[in-house]
């Protein structure tokens, strides 16, 4: 009786522990899948929207500008095109905005992005998915003060920084077919600079280099491991003749 009683503990305490993450599953946000790449021109594209529309507020502090020259950009171009007030080529990318200041106009610092695309990796899709659906699930809420909200993030503190470019959507509640409620994005009521494509293929980009950023040397070290397994085939098919070579003479 007595173990009856303690297995039936450790059986509840195990549906309290996980019960809530299970629920927050159930009621997860689809994540896209973000189409993200390794093309110079798309990091290139990526890079300047997140100097113009990123680094006001987010840093990628483990990035110096000179590092952007591994993607395309010559040094020239990096202090022509890109709105480097005040740095050097050899400096770090952080923001101009202080920590106190971020506290005090959005209620908390906006974090350094260096590592967030590697951050929100889950079970649900990668850190690429994640900002991908992110930077596109903004919407009008005039119940905020800050006037939006995010379907993926709700609540959070970051206003839409690129509501020229995509417009201004809503959202409205539904049902989905498990009968539970949804946000539900409206297409923009005040168009954007881009069409809705067009605003897809450059969240795209920007995805692609904050992704570069959290790794810029993936590609090599991918281009390394197949090299490494390679090795490592012939080295067994090698070692395995070697082998059979030995042991026949002693069998």
């Amino acid at each position: 009786m007595k173990m009856y009683a303690i297995e039936l503990l450790k059986r509840l305490a195990a549906v309290a522990f996980f019960a809530p993450a299970l629920a927050m599953a159930a009621g997860a946000v689809h994540l896209d899948k973000a189409p993200v790449s390794t093309d110079p021109q798309k990091l290139q594209r990526g890079a300047k929207l997140f100097v113009n529309y990123c680094l006001n507020c987010h840093g990628i502090s483990a990035v110096r500008y000179s590092e952007l020259t591994k993607i395309g950009f010559d040094e020239k171009t990096i202090a022509d095109s890109l709105p480097i007030t005040g740095k050097k080529i050899g400096d770090l990318m952080t923001s101009s905005m202080t920590r106190d200041d971020g506290e005090a106009w959005f209620g908390i610092a906006p974090p350094d992005l260096s590592l967030i695309a590697r951050a929100k990796a889950s079970a649900a899709g990668t850190g690429g998915d994640y900002l991908y659906t992110y930077l596109r699930g903004f919407y009008k809420d005039e119940s905020r003060l800050i006037g939006w909200n995010n379907k993926v993030f709700p609540n959070a503190a970051m206003p839409h920084a690129m509501w020229d470019l995509q417009g201004v959507q809503t959202a409205r509640e539904t049902d989905d077919k498990h009968g539970n409620k949804v946000l539900e994005l409206v297409p923009p009521e005040v168009p954007g600079n881009m069409s809705a494509e067009e605003y897809d293929s450059a969240v795209a980009d920007l995805v692609s280099f904050m992704v570069w950023v959290g790794e810029p040397i993936a590609e090599k070290r991918k281009t390394i491991g197949i090299f490494v397994l390679i090795f490592l085939a012939g080295f067994y098919v090698l070692t395995h003749l070697l082998g059979k070579n030995y042991w026949k003479d002693i069998r």
